[in-house]
């Protein structure tokens, strides 16, 4: 996740550069139910409103927040599927906020209304995410569900009015592009605490140019968007939040615009970033889906690292023998292609590996949901040429029929 406000903070008030300070343990993202109400587009997995067999039970469910606990995991977000359809939700979180960590509730929003948000209230969740893919017509064609939107924006509503930290996630595809403005305003209009944006990339679009693809275009321009937008947000003192989500290569293109804009702060900006360190799948975040398998995060779900229910999650996260994780948390990781001739690898840290993965089966090789151009990643005129097909293997057909949605679920 890369933090715009935070950054956008520092062009105000700069903090000391520090070394890089993993948390004690990693954000644990917890499908508990893989059951829905919607029958989402983008749904990365594929729920449906029915029962799943093989779901950790209540007891099963706090033996494994047991463990988290003792491994130092501060976060949980309970997700899904949508989580409120789980029976013991409500149980589920008491104990988790009892027990310290901070609990993030993340929903599609249609279930929260007057019958829970009594309970919801009284639980202080520590945030709660709401997904909106767009303006009415356009949410309710992705969810598939006639007042969906309205719905929605309802238990947000509700959950601001009650004093919750309440944020609006939004994935942008060729199909709701032309809504983030319209979302970004509403966000504004109606005092939501966080914006979280969250790339789609099209993984198949190799090493077209990146300046001029049609796709590139459209995130560079929201990119642009989202920074202008937060900064004057900043220069006003407003503590909103916006964040982006699903590919590092944000870091670097921020820094891009800081070293147009601010050119002054670039290299504290610079520093900064370095500080973060980009792409932390398999290091500070972590996945167990609803049978309890555990993952280097969301997009992972076809790599399981094992499962709760024969190992401990401590014992999975901490075994090196899988040379997925081991590469993941492998700092600098060994990353090839345009990726490991990239200059700014020590801050987007090679960015999501597994779309690499869908698309050559080497998680190591570039990542081609990069929009930068070579030269703003430090590459000389023809260096792509110059590399020829082993530095970029043409794609397996049936790889690429396998490319998932980035995930967004609820």
């Amino acid at each position: 996740m890369f933090r715009i406000t935070q950054y956008l903070q520092e062009l105000v008030a700069p903090t000391p550069v520090g070394p890089r300070r993993p948390p004690p343990g990693p954000v644990v993202i917890w499908n508990l139910i893989r059951r829905c109400n919607l029958t989402c587009k983008h749904c990365y997995s594929i729920s449906a409103d029915k029962d799943f067999p093989g779901e950790l039970s209540t007891a099963q469910v706090f033996s494994v927040m047991d463990d988290l606990k003792g491994f130092r995991v501060p976060v949980l977000i309970l997700s899904g599927g949508e989580p409120l359809l789980r029976h013991d939700i409500w149980e589920i979180a008491a104990r988790a906020k009892a027990m310290g960590f901070y609990v993030g509730l993340s929903s599609n929003g249609t279930l929260i209304d007057e019958s829970n948000i009594d309970r919801i209230a009284e639980l202080d969740f520590n945030y709660v995410g709401v997904s909106l893919d767009g303006i009415r017509e356009t949410h309710d064609r992705f969810r598939r569900m006639d007042g969906a939107f309205e719905k929605s924006l309802h238990g947000v509503r509700l959950c601001r009015d009650r004093g919750l930290k309440v944020g609006v996630r939004y994935t942008m595809t060729q199909d709701n592009a032309h809504d983030l403005p319209g979302l970004l305003d509403l966000v504004e209009a109606e005092g939501i605490d966080r914006f979280y944006f969250s790339h789609l990339n099209y993984a198949g679009r190799g090493n077209r140019n990146r300046k001029t693809d049609a796709h590139h275009q459209s995130t560079r321009a929201a990119m642009d968007m989202l920074f202008e937008r937060c900064w004057a947000g900043v220069e006003k003192g407003e503590a909103k939040e916006f964040t982006t989500g699903n590919n590092d290569a944000d870091g670097v293109y921020f820094l891009h615009w800081v070293q147009r804009r601010f050119p002054e702060k670039a290299e504290h900006i610079r520093a900064k970033l370095t500080q973060w360190g980009g792409n932390s799948s398999g290091v500070n975040v972590a996945n167990i889906d609803n049978l309890g398998n555990v993952h280097p995060d969301t997009m992972w779900w076809h790599h399981t690292l094992g499962n709760v229910k024969e190992r401990a999650f401590s014992e999975i996260w901490t075994d090196l023998s899988d040379p997925l994780l081991a590469g993941l948390k492998q700092h600098p990781r060994a990353v090839t292609g345009r990726c490991g001739a990239c200059a700014h690898l020590a801050i987007c840290n090679g960015n999501t590996r597994v779309r690499a993965q869908q698309l050559t089966g080497d998680p190591w090789s570039e990542d081609p949901g990069c929009y930068l151009a070579d030269d703003e990643i430090g590459l000389p005129p023809g260096w792509q040429s110059a590399q020829g097909d082993a530095a970029n293997p043409a794609p397996d057909k049936a790889l690429r029929a396998a490319i998932p949605l980035t995930p967004v679920n609820p």
